[in-house]
């Protein structure tokens, strides 16, 4: 057995166990930061599914409910728009976040703010421009996968007497 053989084996077995952990927890410090933590966790949980059954339990749902929210979200060009809006928006406040503006000082439940905005920095740009291109990249995977192309009219009437013949 070669050596490339060995690592190859060791790889689809540990490796993809040890990732799939490491995705699962790097996630969960992602979701409470501006990042793409859900993607990340799901990520680690579809690794993690190939070694375990509570894995493959829980990937299950999650793909089904997931492709259900790509084919609503992308059923129309209003949806999209927005959603294109959205990850416009991530950039624009990854730019905010980056540039480290001062902000007025203010108060929540006893917390103060100001005179820079909380985890202002290059950290946190970086986060929001991932989930903005992380975003994109779904958008349009889900616009050349889900999205049904729109019957002309013409079309519709037609089909519609055909049927009614019937």
């Amino acid at each position: 057995m070669s050596v490339g053989t060995t690592l190859k084996g060791w790889f689809q077995r540990t490796g993809t166990e040890v990732l799939g952990w490491i995705l699962i927890a790097l996630g969960a410090v992602l979701w409470p930061l501006p990042g793409p933590g859900t993607i990340v966790v799901v990520a680690g949980v579809a690794l993690l599914s190939r070694h375990y059954v509570w894995a493959q339990n829980l990937l299950g749902p999650l793909e089904r409910k997931a492709v259900e929210a790509a084919k609503f979200g992308v059923a129309t060009w209003p949806r999209i728009f927005v959603s294109v809006l959205g990850v416009v928006w991530l950039v624009f406040l990854g730019a905010v976040w980056w540039g480290k503006p001062d902000i007025p000082e203010f108060e929540v439940l006893g917390v103060g703010f100001g005179p820079e905005l909380p985890a202002a920095g290059w950290g946190t740009a970086l986060g929001l421009w991932s989930s903005a291109i992380a975003a994109l990249v779904l958008l349009i995977y889900s616009i050349v996968r889900w999205r049904e192309p729109r019957v002309p009219k013409a079309d519709r009437t037609s089909d519609r007497a055909s049927r009614s013949k019937r």
